[in-house]
């Protein structure tokens, strides 16, 4: 089966600095930012430079630092936002801005066609003014999985055609289930007329507990580009484990048929640092990077070991350097 490319954006410095473990200074963020790039994300989502001084800062001096990997910021749909985002990323060796316009609320029956209307203008109107600073602008209608459908594509197809390289949809809530996740994806394939323009990326929470198999589902639909972080952080019941989908991916190639650059012999260091950094535990049964995920030695399989039978799956190596 042919390997497709899937690209990784990290949102660990910024999705994932909204779960309730410690606020991380400028300094440590870099220092995150430093591994993330060794781990060889293809994307760092750094932060939302309009809400706080600290994440302006941050953005700017990982700008100015990190080489080898794209830096995005987010911002709202404002020319205030977007000016912010690009006087942080002034640096960047390859900078990219993260719009979006909350869409959620637009539903069929309730929302005239001048409401639906305006709220395309703004995104058409922000995208024009980022593309003042940027050349590449993923943009995100907020909430995707729960507005109409009909205005998803309407607003999707005019984001593009108004420059956006890279379409995101949200899960933001967690609301989604895989067979619906994976057929809204088909959906945008289908009826979006200028998809194949642009990156189409998916950003799954957790609060169902279905994040990484939402992103997974999407993936398989034909979604490029996933986001994720480092131990699934994040608030509320966090974000898609990125360690969980890249080993699903590697393990699994025979289903997915789909790989990413990480290198994945650092997920362990990586997601040590996150979890001291953060003062965020990583549970001891947690999938992948979890202390007993990967001992095959116990309970059942201790039975079809004293037969030489093997159930291990991923080897210790496969994801630790050290």
């Amino acid at each position: 089966m042919p390997v497709d490319k899937i690209y990784v954006l990290d949102t660990t410095l910024r999705d994932g600095g909204q779960c309730r473990g410690k606020a991380l200074s400028p300094e440590e963020k870099l220092k995150v930012a430093h591994q993330l790039a060794r781990l060889r994300v293809d994307v760092i989502e750094c932060g939302f430079p309009a809400t706080s001084s600290d994440d302006f800062d941050s953005l700017k001096l990982i700008a100015g630092e990190i080489k080898g990997c794209m830096i995005a910021g987010l911002a709202r749909a404002t020319e205030e936002d977007i000016e912010k985002v690009a006087r942080a990323l002034e640096k960047a060796e390859s900078p990219r801005i993260h719009l979006f316009v909350s869409t959620s609320k637009i539903k069929a029956k309730t929302t005239s066609a001048t409401q639906r209307e305006e709220v395309i203008r703004t995104a058409v109107t922000a995208i024009g003014q980022a593309k003042k600073y940027f050349e590449d602008i993923e943009f995100s209608p907020h909430n995707a999985t729960r507005m109409d459908k009909d205005f998803l594509m309407e607003i999707s197809t005019a984001a593009i055609d108004a420059g956006a390289t890279t379409l995101n949809i949200s899960d933001t809530v967690g609301y989604a289930v895989p067979d619906q996740f994976g057929g809204l994806i088909q959906s945008l394939r289908q009826h979006v007329s200028n998809i194949d323009q642009a990156i189409l990326s998916v950003h799954c929470h957790n609060d169902l507990g279905m994040a990484v198999a939402n992103s997974l589902a999407a993936i398989q639909a034909g979604a490029r580009q996933v986001e994720c972080t480092i131990n699934g952080i994040g608030e509320r019941a966090g974000n898609a484990a990125m360690e969980e989908i890249v080993m699903a991916l590697r393990t699994r190639r025979d289903v997915f048929g789909m790989d990413c650059a990480i290198d994945s012999r650092q997920i362990m260091s990586t997601s040590r640092m996150v979890s001291e950094i953060t003062g965020y535990p990583v549970p001891r049964n947690k999938a992948i990077v979890g202390a007993e995920a990967l001992d095959y030695d116990t309970g059942m399989f201790q039975s079809g070991f004293s037969k030489q039978e093997s159930y291990e799956m991923i080897k210790t190596e496969d994801i630790d350097s050290q």
